[in-house]
């Protein structure tokens, strides 16, 4: 697949996810295997300590690894996580979280994948603040 169908073919996936419009993200890179989804920090998305919730990290890592994964299945198919595994390492704190996913096995019934978030900081720098493995399996449209 050409990569601005690809591309497309994502965007138009991404545009569909509410959740994704309320915590503000977006693509910003897709080829085949990889995914890299980047969300604004904002205070709302916050856990009681100020940190970016667990939660938005995991969805992010989440929504990386199965674009990631959709960037490699043909059109027509979808793509579900069936399970997943998140490492906090440390407190998510920054400007910028950034999901950097890649398929590390595609599998006709089940897929591994992992993604990496990170926290950018005003002057630039990164901080790895998680680490996800998710399994995934295709699933037909609706």
């Amino acid at each position: 697949m050409a990569q601005k169908d690809l591309q497309a073919r994502i965007e138009a996936s991404f545009a569909q996810q509410g959740l994704m419009r309320v915590i503000e993200a977006r693509i910003a890179e897709v080829s085949p295997g990889r995914c890299t989804i980047e969300a604004p920090f904002r205070k709302t998305m916050t856990q009681q300590q100020g940190f970016l919730h667990a939660g938005v990290l995991t969805t992010l890592a989440d929504n990386a690894c199965g674009y990631a994964t959709l960037s490699l299945l043909p059109p027509g198919q979808e793509v579900l996580t069936a399970e997943l595994k998140v490492n906090f390492l440390r407190p998510a704190r920054g400007v910028l979280a950034i999901a950097r996913a890649e398929v590390l096995k595609l599998g006709r019934t089940l897929t591994v994948a992992r993604a990496e978030v990170w926290m950018r900081a005003e002057d630039g720098s990164e901080s790895l603040c998680a680490a996800m493995q998710a399994t995934l399996v295709p699933s037909l449209t609706a």
